[in-house]
């Protein structure tokens, strides 16, 4: 159930229609290139009211994005995986293997043109999936992300478990989310991850929680309905 100060906002993120959005999974790894291609077809056609909306969950290789706001400092290895500049929010963040990428194509014409409250609709929607493990997570003013809190004897940090970098166009968004299920946490270092040096980054298996690819999605499609609504699974067809 969302907490009673979010609800107000989070309910114009539900269409009034409560039509189903497409909901896919994509097998193997898909190449970045591509998938920025595949995104921006798919969103000028949900522009022009040609198709419908798309959450799109896949892995990549191994691979850096810099987002719109990202430092070339901040860029530690530049030669170990290959670099994507994009049109996204954020910074420099890793894909790979083990980690879960939705790509969150929706209508915001459709969910109450409220970028603040979209974004804060993908944060819960991460703080659900995870919630549906145990694993209680949260964010942080002044950092973008998902967090949990580790704490040992006389210790206590905070790391981050999913990453958000969104773009909108029309009012159409694109690009999305990213939730480490079981990635090489050793390929973040990189990078800064989302310019943030002195936080760590963790993973639902370095939680202990031993969670599999399609474990993880069913949680994340769980929270995306109490969120956002109703999905319709969608077999890719290549």
């Amino acid at each position: 159930m969302l907490s009673d100060p979010l609800n107000t906002d989070l309910l114009k993120l539900r269409r009034e229609d409560d039509r189903p959005v497409d909901w896919v999974v994509a097998p193997g790894h898909v190449d970045y290139a591509a998938a920025e291609a595949f995104m921006e077809a798919r969103v000028a056609a949900i522009a022009a009211g040609e198709a419908g909306e798309m959450i799109w969950l896949l892995e990549h290789p191994p691979l850096y994005t810099a987002g719109v706001s990202a430092r070339d400092e901040d860029l530690l290895d530049a030669g170990r995986f290959p670099v994507h500049r994009t049109g996204r929010g954020g910074q420099f963040t890793y894909h790979g293997p083990g980690q879960r990428v939705a790509y969150v194509m929706l209508d915001l014409n459709r969910r109450g043109k409220d970028v603040r409250a979209f974004v804060r609709g993908l944060e819960q929607w991460l703080i659900g999936g995870l919630g549906e493990f145990g694993v209680k997570a949260d964010v942080r003013d002044g950092r973008v992300g998902v967090w949990v809190e580790r704490k040992g004897p006389g210790w206590s940090r905070e790391d981050k478990i999913a990453a958000i970098g969104v773009k909108l166009r029309k009012w159409v968004s694109f690009h999305g989310v990213s939730l480490n299920v079981e990635p090489d946490l050793d390929h973040f270092g990189g990078i800064v991850p989302c310019g943030i040096q002195e936080h760590g980054v963790t993973s639902l298996v370095d939680l202990g929680v031993l969670a599999t690819m399609d474990e993880a999605d069913a949680a994340l499609k769980t929270s995306f309905h109490r969120i956002f609504g109703p999905t319709t699974e969608i077999i890719p067809s290549s």
